[in-house]
């Protein structure tokens, strides 16, 4: 299972790599826009499981 602790490593690993590319480089390369695709497709993956188990947890609750 991927470990949440590191997104955020990644996360800033990528945009430094980004900022040092864009110093030298007047556009984005293939390669950085498939990153970062994949990270925002990373992240709503993420956002997805989190809420699915919060909503099975509130469900899971009894009011009577």
């Amino acid at each position: 299972m991927f470990r949440l602790d590191i997104l955020p490593r990644l996360v800033r690993t990528h945009l430094a790599e980004v900022r040092k590319r864009a110093q030298s480089d007047a556009g984005y390369t293939t390669e950085t826009i498939v990153v970062t695709a994949l990270l925002a497709i990373l992240a709503l993956a993420v956002v997805g499981i989190i809420v699915a188990k919060v909503t099975a947890k509130a469900n899971g609750i009894n009011l009577g």
